[in-house]
């Protein structure tokens, strides 16, 4: 009987334990913040990571009394900033805005990480999203995809691509090269900004990269555009069609999002994506977004864990059928 006695109140007493954590949890969620919270930006200043953080920092620290803090953790492709925030305390109070795509890729790429990115990472909100873009050489002569796959297969290895090796630009290249039977030559670059001169003074010939990087080219009349890697056509760039109108399903860009370590609470996850949500629907900020090249998404955490699971997949099968690895 005494061995029943105590069963019984090992459970009752687990039974109490539980409960009184849950309302614990549930009331820290209620009071969140109640001290600043920092965002890792494993990125340098000035990046589309950083400026959003700044962005949205500003008006979360409006409503909640509380600072935003962002803190610049660059280096190793933005792993040393995940590899700080997944050892962090999972209390909401250190929190990293990255491009998601961009991590996806690098767990696929560097063979040893010091984190897992389905196990490690709590998702909380995509913020964003901005397409590729497309763009030779004006030497280059070709208009469309159609004529720009008939060049390179008429020239196989003659054509150079220019990109930051194992950045989503580059994969972008290899995924275009996969479905379309090309071959062209990888000329590996330190970033968008030099991507873009490379191709902008004729030392390479095509790339992908992002809107606010080569735009400006564009205008210029140093890059050629050819195709967005958007799913549908920009309203900016209506007359410019997407990669995917020839080669169906074709999407790359920069999906930029808010993560936490994993066990964060989901209270305070939810509230996080319900208050950042918010802010992206403000006029003023969505003006300053579509400047930039960026569309508001604000998905929920369960859609963003679902992407980052997806885009792995499909990223694993690009790289494995390229052979491209990164020592």
């Amino acid at each position: 009987m005494n061995s029943v006695r105590d069963r019984i109140a090992v459970v009752a007493v687990a039974a109490v334990s539980l409960a009184v954590l849950l309302v614990s949890t549930q009331a820290a969620a209620q009071n969140y913040p109640t001290k600043p919270i920092r965002v890792i930006v494993p990125y340098p200043p000035g990046g589309t990571s950083d400026i959003l953080t700044r962005l949205v920092g500003a008006k979360l620290t409006e409503a909640w009394g509380q600072q935003i803090l962002a803190d610049n953790r660059t280096g190793a492709g933005g792993n040393i900033g995940a590899e700080l925030m997944v050892r962090a305390a999972p209390d909401g109070y250190t929190l990293m805005l990255t491009d998601i795509g961009n991590l996806v890729t690098s767990t696929i790429l560097y063979a040893k990480l010091p984190f897992d990115l389905l196990r490690d990472f709590a998702p909380v909100v995509t913020v964003s999203y901005s397409p590729h873009l497309l763009a030779v050489h004006p030497s280059v002569p070709v208009k469309t995809v159609k004529e720009l796959v008939a060049l390179a297969k008429s020239k196989p290895g003659k054509l150079n691509y220019a990109a930051g090796l194992g950045g989503t630009p580059h994969l972008a290249g290899l995924m275009f090269a996969q479905r379309t039977g090309i071959n062209w030559v990888y000329i590996p670059t330190k970033g968008g900004a030099a991507t873009s001169y490379a191709v902008a003074t004729g030392d390479a010939d095509v790339l992908f990269l992002g809107i606010l990087q080569t735009l400006t080219h564009i205008s210029s009349g140093k890059l050629k555009l050819i195709a967005s890697s958007s799913a549908q056509r920009l309203s900016n760039l209506p007359d410019t069609p997407t990669v995917a109108e020839s080669l169906p399903g074709f999407v790359t860009g920069s999906w930029q999002g808010i993560l936490a370590p994993a066990r964060t609470p989901p209270d305070v996850i939810a509230k996080l994506n319900n208050e950042v949500a918010r802010v992206l629907k403000l006029n003023d900020v969505r003006e300053v977004l579509t400047s930039q090249g960026t569309t508001p998404l604000a998905t929920g955490p369960q859609e963003t864990g679902r992407w980052l699971a997806e885009e792995k997949e499909r990223w694993t099968k690009v790289v494995k059928e390229s052979g491209f690895k990164l020592e």
